[in-house]
């Protein structure tokens, strides 16, 4: 007997956005994997939650960001895992963050799930970025504002599937 296919991966991403005193995003480097590259929160999501709690979830869980808030979804990219090609379904949401807060820190996944105990280099990087994400996941900055795509970054490359959200 087989199961029924399940279909892709559900999954978030977060663009959070810092506007003063310039704006700039949210992003991380896993302190103890640097070759998983710069990217920015995002992860599963568990059924029956919608993309909008999901993306609060992940920041919070990825970088211990809290009160940032969910501005619009900006587009779903359909491509597959880069590493197993496993088809996934990535929403990408905006949220402006919190006002105040550093504009540096560390963060150690706490939990159960697969990220416990996983240091995380957090910061606000400048946009317009000075280097592509890792998995291209800057590709929808240009949605938000389109001077802020990456300097080589999705121009460069592949681009993703997708669908808008406007």
């Amino acid at each position: 007997m087989t199961s029924p296919p399940t279909g892709p991966r559900l999954r978030v991403a977060a663009y959070v956005i810092r506007r003063h005193p310039f704006p700039a995003l949210l992003v991380f480097d896993h302190a103890d994997v640097p070759e998983a590259g710069t990217q920015v929160p995002a992860g599963g999501v568990v059924p029956g939650e919608d993309p909008e709690r999901a993306v609060l979830r992940e920041v919070a869980e990825e970088t211990g960001l809290t009160g940032a808030r969910v501005v619009r979804r900006i587009a779903v990219d359909a491509r597959p895992h880069p590493e197993t090609g496993q088809p996934r379904l990535t929403t990408f949401l905006l949220l402006d963050a919190p006002p105040d807060g550093p504009s540096a820190w560390e963060h150690r996944v706490g939990g159960d799930g697969a990220d416990a105990g996983m240091r995380f280099a957090c910061r606000f990087a400048s946009l317009p970025l000075e280097h592509p994400l890792a998995d291209a996941q800057d590709a929808w900055l240009g949605l938000v504002d389109p001077h802020w795509s990456a300097s080589g970054g999705a121009a460069g490359r592949p681009g993703p599937a997708r669908d808008t959200v406007h």
